[in-house]
């Protein structure tokens, strides 16, 4: 028995989705009581984790840097999802969701995945070392994304209050789209070796050492409960979106901390397999998690909330108030001024954190 307990365990990542879709047919569309909320985001977290764990396992699979671009993509998804879903209950109140929870995917990704991996970095082999080539580009495209879809709408005028046009939101929508399918051709063909992890006498790396890469088959499995994994995410989230709401309001927080615990739940997977990464002396890799998770989030969730928009009830805000956009201009900064040397110190780690630091803070007590 306790054998089959073991071996049960171990199967976690195959179970939890199927679990999750189980879960969700029995209570989509109820009204649920505490204790079913409880367990339905033990399962909602659970499968989240275990998505994130199938997109790894294609994503070795594939090889660097696909792997990453599989890991953010997959998660860009989930949040997408996750976004949508409190959207289409939240009505008038939920119009500054995905602005929110955009940011703080921006915020948590470019500071604190950046921060602890160089920091997990630089304390284990005392130099967090990176290709600075390849990093400055994806910082690039993360600043003109974040400027054109965030900042911009916060100083036009065709509409009163932070928000674009229907002609100007359909521009940055595209111009989202664009730019990021430009970066994933550069990063996955014309320019790959500039995204690979380089070692310390700075020769590229182009092959994981750390594990056999799986069999098609086993990819193929992984990608099929991927895909449950992530029905699970979406249609258990919406049955636990309106208790998320509930208890913000009851803490007296403002509604933007709804889309800070979005962007966590999200992005903490990741920040481990980046954290790994970094443990490994393949910071480039914790990097290319890092600033294509925030790339992905404005490059995809832009769109696809821009097109939702025409059928969910209520304004679409997108602008940021000028303490976000303070904090905005001092990530990019500083992101700047650490990647040009394509080298780290805890100092650099430690920057970054300080300043996702002063961002939560700012968020639940504005």
């Amino acid at each position: 028995m306790i054998t089959r307990l073991r071996a049960l365990a171990t199967q976690w990542t195959v179970l939890v989705p199927v679990l999750a879709i189980v879960l969700l047919g029995c209570t989509w569309g109820r009204d649920l009581p505490g204790f079913l909320v409880a367990v339905v985001s033990l399962v909602l977290a659970g499968s989240v984790l275990a998505a994130v764990h199938h997109a790894e396992v294609v994503a070795h699979r594939v090889g660097e840097p696909f792997g990453s671009l599989v890991l953010a993509v997959a998660v860009t998804i989930i949040e997408v999802a996750l976004i949508v879903t409190l959207m289409a209950d939240g009505g008038p109140k939920s119009s500054t969701l995905a602005r929110d929870t955009v940011f703080a995917a921006v915020m948590i990704t470019c500071n604190g995945i950046v921060g602890v991996s160089l920091l997990a970095a630089s304390l284990r082999h005392r130099v967090a070392i990176f290709q600075s080539e390849g990093t400055g580009g994806a910082l690039a495209t993360v600043a003109t994304l974040a400027t054109l879809c965030l900042v911009l709408p916060t100083f036009t005028t065709s509409r009163i209050g932070p928000e674009f046009s229907t002609s100007q939101l359909i521009f940055s929508a595209v111009s989202a789209i664009v730019l990021y399918g430009l970066f994933v051709a550069t990063q996955t063909v014309r320019h790959r070796d500039y995204f690979l992890p380089i070692s310390r006498q700075g020769v590229v790396i182009d092959a994981d050492d750390h594990a056999e890469a799986p069999t098609n088959r086993t990819a193929l499995f992984s990608l099929g409960l991927l895909g449950l994994a992530l029905i699970g995410v979406v249609g258990l989230a919406k049955g636990v979106s309106k208790t998320i709401e509930h208890g913000v309001e009851a803490a007296g927080m403002p509604q933007a901390v709804v889309g800070v615990i979005i962007a966590l739940l999200v992005l903490l997977p990741e920040t481990i397999a980046a954290l790994r990464a970094a443990r490994r002396d393949r910071v480039q890799t914790s990097l290319n998690l890092a600033l294509g998770s925030a790339m992905a989030s404005i490059g995809l969730t832009v769109p696809a909330v821009a097109i939702a928009s025409f059928w969910l009830s209520g304004p679409l805000v997108l602008g940021l108030g000028a303490t976000h956009m303070v904090l905005l201009a001092l990530t990019l900064v500083v992101s700047t001024l650490t990647v040009v040397p394509g080298r780290a110190t805890p100092l650099q780690g430690g920057v970054h954190l300080v300043i996702l630091a002063a961002y939560v803070e700012l968020a639940v007590t504005p």
